[in-house]
């Protein structure tokens, strides 16, 4: 097992399946000690048994992005078991599917809704583990965005998912990007560096197992992102083949 992560504690959220996992797992192989987000306690403690099975030292914390009293609760959890934070992967995300309509027939609370989990939640978890990112010597924000959510690509009728116009689930992907740039802008005189990453069409339940990339090339630009070098980028947002246009 690579050790260049030994020492360094990750969260991810929505870790307990899917990309989220998949993050972990990589992470963990790599030595760092993974923190699994997930509303779910017991699925999130059966997702990291099975880390552990492969000598990955992984815990399940209970973590829902949209309730500000567990949030708070993981931070505490985080800060008097480690004292830091060197990775943090706002992974956790959805798509409702009364956002499957066209941009002007989608009800209002599906945005709301949508905006609440994939946007607000990133927010709020980042918020509340800042204090420990700054703790680190090197501390990493992975943002999990979309394809989808670039305006560029949303304008280009020859885009190759150009069908797929969700105005919740897109837009709150755009606004994590700008989150991300903002968030950089703030943060560019600490050793702290924030990156959107586009993981690509993958196969999980967000999308009802239709993408065609495995979890595990999804886990890919993530990955590189939460492991950047001192020299690496920050206010970015890449996929595995490089920068995606906003």
């Amino acid at each position: 097992m690579s050790e260049d992560l030994k020492g360094k504690v990750a969260l991810i959220t929505g870790a307990n399946k899917g990309i989220g996992y998949e993050i972990a797992r990589q992470l963990g192989s790599r030595g760092a000690t993974v923190l699994l987000g997930a509303r779910d306690i017991k699925r999130g403690e059966e997702a990291a048994n099975k880390l552990r099975l492969n000598e990955i030292d992984a815990r399940s914390v209970q973590l829902d992005v949209t309730d500000q009293k567990t949030i708070d609760s993981a931070g505490k959890q985080i800060e008097s078991e480690f004292g830091k934070l060197d990775i943090l992967v706002n992974n956790a995300g959805m798509i409702s599917d009364g956002d499957r309509l066209p941009p002007s027939q989608v009800d209002i609370e599906t945005l709301r809704h949508t905006y609440e989990t994939n946007v607000f939640g990133v927010f709020a978890v980042t918020k509340a583990m800042l204090p420990l990112l700054k703790k680190s010597t090197a501390g990493r924000i992975v943002n999990l965005s979309s394809g989808l959510g670039s305006l560029t690509h949303n304008s280009d009728p020859n885009y190759e998912f150009a069908d797929f116009k969700l105005l919740a689930y897109n837009s709150s992907k755009t606004a994590v990007n700008a989150l991300t740039v903002l968030l950089a802008a703030e943060l560019k005189d600490t050793p702290i560096k924030i990156n959107a990453a586009d993981p690509g069409f993958t196969a999980t339940d967000l999308n009802q197992y239709q993408g065609h990339r495995t979890v595990e090339q999804g886990a890919i630009a993530a990955v590189r992102l939460a492991t950047l070098p001192d020299d690496g980028s920050s206010g970015g947002f890449f996929d595995e083949d490089g920068v995606v246009p906003w």
